[in-house]
């Protein structure tokens, strides 16, 4: 589970731990004993961040105008071809 570091607290490491996961996220800078943690992975998390803000640029899906998941869904998949596009 990628996590940002305002989660990176031992409570919440053993959770994530305790359900199945394997926590990946970066150690604060005033841990006395930081761990290792998959930096490749851990950048993929600002790609999902940032395909979730372009989508949010599309006001019909930010406000969910749309009642039928099916009709939601298809204005993902169109403003998804349209971020490729630009």
């Amino acid at each position: 589970m990628i996590m940002d570091k305002a989660y990176e607290g031992d409570e919440t490491r053993k959770l994530v731990s305790e359900l199945g996961f394997s926590p990946v996220v970066p150690p604060k800078s005033s841990r006395t004993e930081p761990w290792e943690h998959d930096k490749v992975l851990y950048k993929k998390r600002n790609e999902v961040e940032r395909l979730f803000r372009r989508l949010k640029g599309f006001r019909r899906i930010f406000t969910r105008f749309e009642k039928l998941d099916v009709m939601f869904m298809g204005f993902i998949v169109l403003a998804l071809i349209l971020t490729v596009i630009k």
